[in-house]
């Protein structure tokens, strides 16, 4: 998502760069760029209107012209107007009374159920108590989908097929959440296809009856400006307090996310980044406008690292490399804590300067190139882990290929690739959070910690056409990869 605004922003920004001494008419011609990439990432036209004259008032004023560095000034006032246009946004949820209800409505394939699910995980490792409550009686595999759900998380989930009034069965539901000592009631309404007149009456009487403490309404990031519409349509029909957008991890155009609080004045207050049940985040304007902008979003990146890493096992981790300590069982160990953040395309996205090489590695599977790694590591003794570039010699090389299903050069660069970042570790251990993300930064704009290292940067860089030798050797390596995968279906289905 974004990756066109991003894409057009930059180059927007690179024009004037080049520009040398910035002047009121090459800002405006810089200007109207930044318009057509808003324009071209679907960001609706009066919001895009509205924008662009805060933003000429700003940026063709004296004070940055006459700046040292006008550019830089340009993209600190385009940043704080995008901040501006997506926020403020007021993340809590307002919870009281003995039991607090949260309601969910939303049009049809919004992903308004699974984020039922999400937003039940999340409230529970917050340390609530929810439920999830299956109102959508329209759509029979809604319910059934919520039973799945509520399994998955170990929640509770209130549901009666023989039910026919939504209102009655919300009223049942918040009776037997108090009942049960359960403290949130999430309900999962019915949607349609498009908005309708039913539809909003019957939403409109259970927001009546009930008394929701927040409603939120589920967006498809997708759609585009049809998303923001039916926020509209929603707010004036229901009052409200907040939009979850989902799909934010797909190929949108990323203008309705910008449009969405300009045109109804509803925030976003959290956005879907995945299929996972934990892929639910808190929406940061200050943070998404990082990334529109390709500064990163490092503060996002920490949290989830503090919230998804084995805290015990990267506190030894830690006491080690204090001691100077750092082999390829540990390298292998960060690699499986990393792998919990997600994609590693979608890492790199976050981390400031990574956004480029991200780009540049397209189609490449770097998740695959990780497990790569990983096999070429399982290949070798205790003592080849714990000092490869000692130990490893010609021979050894050729064995540990063999055994890992990967060419002898690639075992020589991967020892390569960790004597590099074998140095860089020891001297984070010492360092504040600052420092190591700076030091972090430094090492992947190296390549050292790009998976495939200086082989994955061969195959996005160069553009060479691949031998026939090595042609085969991908397929053997993708059959190989496969032939595992259905192994490990086997395994889990056991």
């Amino acid at each position: 998502m974004f990756e066109s605004l991003q894409e057009n922003l930059s180059s927007a920004l690179k024009a004037l760069r080049g520009r040398g001494r910035l002047t009121e008419s090459n800002m405006r011609d810089g200007l109207r760029l930044v318009q057509r990439a808003l324009l071209e990432a679907d960001v609706s036209l009066p919001v895009v209107k509205d924008f662009m004259t805060r933003l000429t008032e700003q940026a063709i004023g004296a004070a940055v012209l006459k700046a040292l560095d006008p550019t830089k000034q340009l993209v600190y006032i385009v940043y704080q107007e995008l901040v501006n246009l997506m926020g403020p946004v007021d993340h809590s949820l307002h919870l009281r009374g003995e039991v607090s209800v949260l309601m969910l409505c939303g049009l049809q394939g919004s992903g308004k159920t699974t984020t039922c699910g999400k937003l039940g995980h999340s409230l529970l490792q917050r340390g609530k108590k929810p439920m999830l409550v299956a109102a959508d009686l329209q759509r029979p595999a809604a319910i059934q989908q919520l039973q799945v759900l509520g399994q998955q998380l170990g929640l509770p989930v209130y549901a009666d097929l023989s039910a026919k009034d939504p209102v009655a069965l919300c009223q049942a539901a918040v009776r037997e959440a108090k009942a049960s000592g359960t403290d949130i009631a999430i309900l999962d309404t019915a949607g349609r296809l498009h908005i309708d007149t039913e539809l909003m009456d019957q939403l409109s009487l259970i927001d009546r009856r009930i008394g929701p403490d927040q409603v939120y309404l589920v967006v498809d990031a997708m759609t585009g400006q049809d998303a923001v519409n039916s926020a509209k349509a929603f707010n004036e029909a229901l009052e409200l307090d907040g939009v979850i957008m989902t799909k934010l991890d797909g190929d949108a155009r990323g203008g309705a996310a910008l449009s969405v609080k300009a045109v109804t004045g509803v925030p976003i207050k959290f956005i879907g980044t995945g299929e996972h049940l934990d892929a639910l985040e808190e929406f940061h304007p200050d943070r998404m406008a990082g990334r529109i902008l390709g500064m990163g979003d490092v503060l996002t990146l920490v949290e989830q690292a503090q919230q998804k890493f084995d805290r015990e096992e990267m506190e030894k981790q830690e006491a080690r490399l204090r001691k100077g300590e750092f082999t390829l069982d540990d390298f292998k160990k960060t690699l499986g804590q990393a792998k919990k953040l997600g994609p590693l395309n979608k890492i790199m996205g976050m981390i400031p300067g990574m956004g480029a090489l991200s780009d540049m590695m397209g189609d490449v599977d770097a998740d695959s190139e990780m497990r790569h790694l990983v096999g070429v590591i399982d290949s070798m003794t205790p003592e080849e882990r714990r000092n490869p570039s000692k130990v490893i010699d010609q021979s050894r090389r050729r064995r540990i290929a063999a055994g890992a299903g990967v060419e002898p050069h690639q075992v020589n660069e991967l020892v390569k690739q960790f004597d590099v970042m074998a140095d860089m570790m020891k001297r984070m251990s010492g360092l504040g959070m600052r420092d190591k993300m700076r030091a972090v930064q430094e090492l992947t704009q190296s390549g050292a910690l790009s998976p495939g290292g200086k082989l994955m940067r061969q195959k996005v860089g160069t553009g060479k056409r691949l031998t026939p030798q090595e042609r085969a050797r991908q397929k053997k390596l993708r059959e190989r990869e496969q032939r595992r995968k259905k192994r490990d279906q086997r395994r889990n289905g056991r």
